[in-house]
């Protein structure tokens, strides 16, 4: 490949509406141009990227029995009827009619769809077990696109569902995925970590994340440095190793005036407790109704946890208007004590036995709060709060370290919450009809990339892992007028592609500099100089892009030695 001729329009600048280093360096590089919105197109450059990466996918998928097909991107309503999603999926879901006043929408996933045709195709358990996935677009409305390929539009995704008999064979499934995306990932060249994550609007049980971790990223991942346990993660889901810790002694519970008062800290300064003697008390509206999560006054409540402990499709925080309504009182204000709603505590709210706490009514608060006496015997205690750093693995109890992360790719235990919905069923060995136990397994091909850059990059540009550059090597010629520097360079570009590799040379008449800029914006691995000295002492200058180091190659050692070179990065 040449570059007069490849269509690589870089840019100099760092484009104002870019916010994250892959959105910059993507755009500059000429890998990718805004259409609209969240909706990217992807250049030649981007393309051969995003090639090699579906390509470790396939390879990675068809190894573990996966089987690839087609689904289609416009799906009926219908399905997303049966299992209950047309209305819980939210405003992300693009909806549609046709011409027939018939209900659509474009796939921001494919349960149903796939389902579908499982369960008109599968009758028996000897057709199963299935792997079947495809590798294809996808489209959500996301409310605020921002940091380009990170959260867009329109993406591209890879998706497997895995079709079993019982548990025992998702099981299997599942850790067939769980190997398969673990060698995705390295063979890409990525650090990553998989994390015990929460299941969201995909549903099912277990779930892990893949998580590329940079400094970027929008994700905390909370895991133990002790490699031997190999506790992991996202901070939705993260958990500590519980002690309990007793904070005060039983005391006669009274309400005080506490006008203007309305924070953690400015309740703690203006009664001189501890942060961790106050509870926090936070209303959520869920489907049918309000709950009140409290938390010690140092600690910050999950949300997530909370949802899962009330088992709804829906949770938000109420509004300020809604607070009134239902507790009598403006936030800060708020608490525990004598409210009619569901309450749930924290585990160690339940410790704190001479608390202080919002007494429903603007402006006051109780001292000397109970759980165990105060509160109403329904209330319910649970692990609803966010981890901190440096609290006890739950598992070996050193101390977990925080790191930021991109999700890449999630694996999920559906079991039957999709096919029990839509009628999913198989005939097993004794004729009797079971459900099909599912999981489903995703891959963000162009958050991938994205995602390389973020972990891969330094001022000068991109910093490709020679697994998913676009071009392996690049011959650069330093004067296009030197006609023998420019017989050398031809040289050894054919040399190369005869060899096999991926090689691409800048024959472009352009200044020197401009060259090397452009070959480190772009972030191909190795660059090849071909100038005087390559003509005076016939020696090819090799500098690796990663580390900047130079090697020096007589012409019969050169293929040789890139391949070696290739290998280490």
């Amino acid at each position: 490949m040449r570059l007069s001729q490849y269509f690589m329009p870089t840019l100099r600048e760092n484009p104002a509406e870019a916010e994250v280093i892959s959105h910059k360096l993507l755009l500059r590089a000429g890998f990718i141009r805004k259409s609209a919105s969240g909706v990217y197109t992807y250049l030649p450059l981007a393309q051969r990227v995003l090639k090699k990466i579906m390509q470790i996918i396939r390879e990675e998928m068809d190894r573990q029995g996966g089987q690839e097909l087609m689904l289609p991107i416009l799906q009926p309503a219908e399905l997303w009827l049966e299992t209950g999603r047309w209305h819980v999926y939210g405003p992300e879901l693009f909806k549609l009619k046709d011409r027939h006043n018939r209900d659509f929408c474009l796939g921001p996933t494919h349960e149903e769809i796939i389902t579908d045709l499982v369960r008109r195709e599968v009758r028996s358990y000897k057709e199963l077990p299935l792997l079947l996935y495809q590798i294809q677009n996808k489209y959500r409305d996301e409310k605020r696109p921002r940091f380009g390929l990170m959260r867009g539009r329109e993406f591209i995704m890879k998706d497997l569902y895995s079709f079993d008999r019982d548990e025992e064979g998702l099981e299997i499934s599942y850790r067939k995925m769980y190997e398969a995306y673990t060698n995705v990932f390295t063979r890409c060249g990525l650090k990553f970590r998989a994390v015990e994550a929460d299941a969201g609007a995909i549903g099912g049980s277990t779930t892990h994340e893949f998580m590329v971790l940079a400094n970027s990223g929008e994700a905390v991942v909370a895991y133990c440095p002790d490699d031997n346990c190999g506790y992991a993660a996202n901070l939705e889901k993260a958990e500590t190793k519980f002690i309990p810790e007793v904070i005060g002694t039983p005391a006669q519970i009274q309400k005080v005036a506490t006008p203007n008062v309305k924070t953690v800290d400015e309740v703690a300064a203006f009664l001189k407790v501890e942060k961790k003697q106050i509870l926090k008390s936070v209303l959520f509206k869920a489907d049918d109704g309000y709950v009140l999560a409290v938390v010690r006054g140092d600690r910050e409540v999950n949300e997530v946890k909370v949802k899962n402990q009330v088992d709804c499709l829906v949770l938000e925080l109420a509004s300020p208007q809604e607070v009134e309504e239902v507790l009598g009182a403006e936030y800060g204000s708020i608490g525990p004590v004598g409210v009619e709603i569901p309450v749930i505590a924290d585990l160690e709210v339940k410790h704190v036995l001479n608390a202080v706490a919002g007494a429903n009514e603007t402006g006051y608060h109780l001292i000397g709060v109970n759980p165990e006496r105060d509160f109403s015997p329904a209330v319910k205690y649970a692990d609803i709060r966010l981890v901190e750093e440096g609290e006890p693995c739950p598992k070996c109890g050193k101390a977990l370290v925080f790191a930021r992360g991109i999700e890449v790719g999630q694996i999920f235990k559906l079991k039957d919450k999709y096919s029990r919905k839509m009628g999913a069923f198989y005939l097993d060995e004794n004729g009797q009809q079971k459900p099909i136990i599912m999981g489903c397994y995703g891959i963000g091909v162009t958050r991938t990339m994205a995602a390389a850059v973020e972990q891969n990059h330094d001022e000068d540009g991109i910093i490709w892992p020679a697994a998913i550059a676009p071009f392996e090597i690049i011959v650069v010629p330093v004067s296009n007028k030197d006609e023998q520097q420019m017989k050398m360079a031809e040289e050894v570009y054919n040399l190369l592609l005869n060899a096999g590799f991926e090689v691409v040379i800048d024959d472009r008449d352009e200044r020197p500099g401009v060259k090397f800029k452009d070959a480190d914006l772009i972030g191909i691995p190795l660059r090849i100089t071909v100038g005087k000295r390559t003509v005076n002492e016939g020696v090819y200058e090799v500098k690796i892009r990663r580390t900047r180091e130079e090697k020096v190659f007589q012409k019969e050692e050169l293929v040789d030695g890139l391949r070696q070179l290739l290998k280490t990065l």
